[in-house]
């Protein structure tokens, strides 16, 4: 919980606060004072009657009482003093100093020790081993540069000081602002699920709408989900990184789905499910809040303006690679504004006005663009100098036009040291600005593909939930009978391949009477059939079929042979993980090779809406296969999304279920079967 006295204190007082400012007591006290904190401001510090100007008390008793307290402290002596300012009631503290539960046990029991302290006055903590945090009302903070506040400027929450500092320096020479920023060090009572609760429970018509996140670790998935979920339904868009990417794939792992699906995936699919922007490193993370920063993009037709040849077909390239449509530019206006550039202009798309275009060129562009050009979503427009003119008229027309038009324009301008003078006047007008523009090309894709889906709630379908259940209740932490897998999926709908389960040669013979060949076999009994040399197919005959029997019995681990029909088709694969905090991730994709070595899968978590569901069919890169690839017969898609709504339903009934694997299932013309299935078990932590 964060309280009011956290983000408006009326009144602060730095623990520890020093003449120094290479130390963290002393930076912060500076920092507070050179931006103009307007409440109370006082100084613990036995040692000085008065500290950079600010009265100093050397007892928290003859302190007045406060709203928020600071500590740039030794840790052994944070709780004492903490216990003393909320017993005088103060309930917000932010602990700079480090050496708690990153320094092993006896950190974590100091650290505890102040969450027990703040949680009894109902108070918010912020650390520690954090660097502060910045509000409209304070910057609080003893590291990094500190941006002017604006309420339309991105909140950024991240789990690491040192990270954050980084971050802002790029953001802040690109242009960005920011509104709110909280470094939440270890995360002791407040992390960031909770600062995101804050922003969600507080969100108004003057809230920031662009959030950003540096996380570290998760520790609250439904949380992060419910709150990030509920700000982009508010109109915000979010952008993280998620670090600390796992060894979940040195786990041993007992399905397809267990391997595909570590700790990583199911932080992608949280992301995915949320309508999170995942970047992968610092500047990306810099230049999609750039992006963000500017109009929402409402297309996916863009046009590229510059006046040097190569970036621009750079971009193009990136573009059109990434997905993003670069239409040409031709007809009665396009003829109409060639005519007013230098000989050897080109208007196809890109537009490349030379090195030697006006500032005035520019505008023109820019307008027909604008108003004209309706095949148009978006620009890029690319200026920069070789140092031989002043360009500020040029950067002064792209900063109006920004600003005036309906259409997002993206600047880049590459010449950070040749037009060093031309692009802090650019950022003075308020323009945020690229210096790559092959990386903004892949910032801008992924915003435009991080289109949210619906969420469209699909009809229950499985009538029989109690017998379903009852298949399961005497197992725990294994998997399943092929049996009892079988008629899980039959009671929830999802079709299996007519089979029959033979322990010996007279029942193999009543069998065979049953089939028409050619016919599969496989052993049960292991886990992994296959590996084992537990799967025959294209069994032609009942001579073959005996022999292959006893071949089959014949491996270590044996108990029954499974028969089937074979079936010619497409392979699929459907699978289900359970994952500690995240719930069940549903993973769908082609069966095969595709699943096995390409990895061709996509996934999202539990439950799944209508939407969701055609999403993960449309999104594996196999997907023209199943459209009909090469005059392959199609793949009936909505018998697809049935049978992944079904999973999810399935899941939702039995939500012991920690592994699934249909793999594979067999589709052909307007009917899929289920040729073999693995089922896991277990409890739920």
């Amino acid at each position: 919980m964060i309280v009011k006295e956290l983000v408006f204190p009326k009144s602060i007082v730095v623990v520890g606060g020093s003449n120094d400012v290479r130390k963290p007591g002393g930076k912060v006290l500076q920092n507070l004072i050179e931006w103009k904190f307007e409440g109370d401001l006082f100084v613990i510090n036995p040692k000085e009657k008065e500290v950079q100007g600010v009265k100093s008390f050397s007892t928290i008793e003859a302190l007045p009482p406060v709203d928020l307290a600071f500590f740039a402290i030794p840790a052994n002596l944070v709780p004492q003093m903490m216990e003393n300012l909320a017993r005088r009631g103060t309930r917000a503290f932010i602990v700079l100093s480090a050496g708690f539960s990153e320094m092993g046990e006896e950190g974590k029991r100091l650290e505890k020790k102040l969450v027990d302290i703040v949680s009894s006055v109902n108070g918010s903590l912020i650390g520690p081993n954090c660097i502060g945090v910045i509000t409209e009302k304070y910057k609080g903070v003893f590291a990094g540069p500190i941006p002017e506040y604006s309420p339309e400027g991105c909140d950024f929450v991240s789990a690491s000081g040192a990270t954050a500092v980084f971050i802002l320096e790029e953001a802040i020479t690109r242009g960005i602002k920011f509104s709110q920023i909280f470094s939440v060090g270890n995360s002791a009572q407040i992390g960031i699920e909770e600062v995101l609760e804050y922003w969600d429970l507080t969100f108004d018509s003057k809230s920031s709408k662009v959030k950003l996140i540096y996380a570290e670790q998760i520790s609250n998935p439904n949380k992060f989900l419910k709150h990030s979920s509920s700000l982009i339904e508010k109109g915000c868009r979010i952008a993280g990184i998620k670090s600390g990417r796992t060894k979940a794939g040195a786990r041993a792992v007992t399905s397809h789905t267990g391997s595909l699906a570590g700790e990583d995936e199911m932080v992608d699919a949280l992301f995915r499910k949320a309508g999170i922007i995942r970047c992968e490193g610092r500047m990306e993370l810099v230049y999609v809040a750039g992006v963000l920063s500017n109009k929402k993009i409402l297309g996916d037709r863009f046009a590229i303006v510059t006046h040097a040849g190569g970036p621009g077909v750079m971009l193009a390239d990136t573009l059109e690679s990434e997905g993003i449509k670069i239409p040409p530019i031709e007809g009665t206006y396009a003829d109409e504004l060639l005519k007013h550039l230098h000989f050897g202009s080109s208007v196809a798309n890109p537009i490349d006005f030379l090195a030697t275009g006006t500032a005035e060129q520019l505008d023109l562009i820019l307008d027909y663009v604008e108003n004209k050009f309706e095949q148009i979503d978006a620009s890029v427009v690319i200026f920069g100098t070789p140092g031989l003119f002043d360009v500020s008229d040029a950067y002064r027309v792209i900063v109006r036009r920004m600003m005036d038009s309906c259409k997002p324009i993206f600047p880049v301008l590459p010449s950070i040291l040749q037009a060093k003078g031309e692009i802090e006047l650019f950022k003075s007008l308020g323009g945020i600005y690229f210096n790559d523009e092959v990386a903004l090309g892949k910032s801008i894709a992924k915003v435009v593909r991080n289109k949210r889906v619906g969420k469209t709630s699909p009809k229950k379908q499985i009538e029989k939930k109690e017998e379903l259940r009852n298949l399961f209740k005497d197992f725990s932490n294994n998997f399943v009978s092929t049996e009892i897998a079988r008629k899980a999926l039959v009671i929830a709908g999802i079709p299996y391949v007519d089979s029959k389960i033979v322990e010996n040669k007279a029942e193999l013979q009543k069998s065979l009477d049953e089939f028409r060949f050619p016919l599969a076999m496989k052993v049960l009994g292991l886990l992994h059939k296959s590996e084992s040399g537990g799967v025959r197919l294209n069994i032609r005959s009942q001579e073959e079929a005996e022999q292959t029997f006893e071949e089959l019995m014949q491996i270590e681990g044996a108990q029954a042979v499974e028969i089937q029909q074979m079936l010619d088709g497409i392979e699929l694969f459907f699978g289900v993980k359970y994952e500690h905090g995240y719930g069940h991730l549903i993973v769908f994709g082609l069966g095969g090779i595709f699943v096995e070595i390409l990895r061709d899968v996509a996934s999202m978590l539990a439950p799944l809406s209508l939407e969701e569901a055609r999403q993960l069919v449309s999104s594996i890169k196999g997907y023209p296969i199943l459209k009909g690839a090469r005059r392959t017969q199609p793949v009936d898609e909505e018998k697809v999304v049935e049978i992944l709504l079904r999973l999810s339903e399935l899941i939702e009934i039995v939500p012991e279920i920690q592994e699934l694997d249909l793999n594979p299932a067999i589709a052909f013309g307007d009917k899929i079967f289920v040729v073999d299935a693995r089922i896991k078990v277990g409890k739920l932590k």
